[in-house]
């Protein structure tokens, strides 16, 4: 039964495991959570197999929340480890950093704020509606005798901070709700807010106490955390581009025509590297083109003749073309071309001459990750 596969980054990867990786990618869109899934193991598969290459040993270590790493986990780390490397950034482009952005490193701006908060009894429209008249004549109160609010908070607050006048105390920005937040904003010191605000939490009288605003922080305070912030972005840019040069690299030494259950390259694996490193495919191709496509070998061999090149000569170079030049997509319809012959290899090489001697008349596009 042939397998139906794709190719992600260099990459074959047969289709039941990204069905099964896609689990692990939630999205609205089920295309996006396959092509996560299809990146995801294509990673995954480069930097094992460059820790097999490597000859890593890697020992699982277990976070601060007691998970510990998987195997696999472990050498990617390993690997990453050895070969991602970045300079830390230094004492002038942290201060840059700094001098360009220091608003992000400013204390937050800190309100003291009280409240009276009226509860509905029921949650239909009437509950509502009597739970904001009754805030109503509590703010109507206030407006004639501001003094009252730590004791009118006391007697009808239904927020265990009335017990202490309804001081909220020092907030910081998300500590209430957005409604109660916006309003607070808008007051000055010692205000009350001429209406009340409803929340999913009942009707709020509000009082802004004092406002203390946010204070730029010496460098030396975030300097270090700048430091960090520069070089983890750094690594994972590296990190990037790392991957990026590995699979740069398996599309040049050929795509593995398959991939094991655990995400690695299976062992023997026949690549088009291979073959145009031994020119064993190209020699036996014009005999192979003969037996099934009679028509194919007369065009090729017409194309030879007219570079001035023999046959295998003519078809190595088409080949090295193809590796230098296709992307994922092409790599799919060459492997799927050669899914279920006799010899892969050769059919692998007919598709591609194929493609080579065909004119191009018409653009096209492809899916590499078809919606089942």
């Amino acid at each position: 039964m042939t397998i139906a596969t794709v190719v992600v980054e260099g990459v074959e990867i047969p289709e039941f495991l990204i069905a099964e990786e896609a689990q692990h990618h939630p999205s609205s869109n089920p295309l996006e959570a396959r092509t996560a899934a299809g990146k995801a193991l294509a990673v995954r598969a480069l930097l094992l197999h460059r820790a097999d290459e490597l000859g890593l040993v890697a020992q699982p270590l277990t976070d601060e929340d007691g998970r510990e790493e998987t195997v696999e986990e472990a050498l990617i780390r390993a690997t990453l480890d050895a070969e991602v490397d970045v300079d830390p950034p230094g004492d002038a482009e942290c201060r840059r950093v700094y001098d360009a952005q220091r608003a992000r490193f400013s204390t937050p701006v800190l309100t003291e704020a009280a409240h009276i908060l009226i509860e509905p009894q029921t949650d239909d429209a009437e509950g509502w509606d009597h739970a904001r008249q009754i805030a109503q004549a509590t703010l109507d109160q206030l407006i004639a005798r501001p003094a009252q609010f730590a004791e009118l908070a006391k007697s009808v607050s239904a927020c265990p901070s009335g017990e202490v006048g309804g001081s909220l105390g020092q907030l910081s920005p998300g500590d209430v709700v957005g409604e109660v937040e916006r309003a607070l904003a808008g007051l000055k010191p010692g205000e009350i807010l001429a209406n009340p605000v409803r929340s999913r939490f009942g009707w709020h009288v509000l009082k802004l106490e004092r406002r203390i605003e946010g204070r730029v922080l010496p460098f030396e305070y975030v300097e270090e955390k700048i430091r960090l912030h520069l070089e983890s972005r750094a690594w994972a840019a590296a990190a990037t581009r790392y991957v990026s040069e590995l699979a740069d690299r398996a599309r040049a030494q050929g795509v593995a025509f398959s991939l094991t259950r655990d995400g690695r390259f299976a062992e023997g694996s026949l690549s088009l590297g291979e073959m145009l490193a031994d020119g064993a495919s190209a020699s036996r191709l014009e005999t192979w083109l003969e037996a099934c496509d009679p028509a194919l070998a007369g065009r090729v061999r017409d194309a030879a003749k007219a570079d001035n090149l023999d046959v295998a000569t003519f078809v190595r170079r088409a080949a090295r073309h193809f590796v230098d030049h296709a992307d994922d997509e092409s790599w799919t319809r060459l492997i799927s071309a050669s899914q279920g012959a006799t010899d892969p290899a050769v059919a692998a090489m007919a598709s591609i001459l194929k493609t080579r001697l065909t004119p191009k008349t018409q653009a096209h596009t492809y899916t590499i990750i078809k919606r089942r």
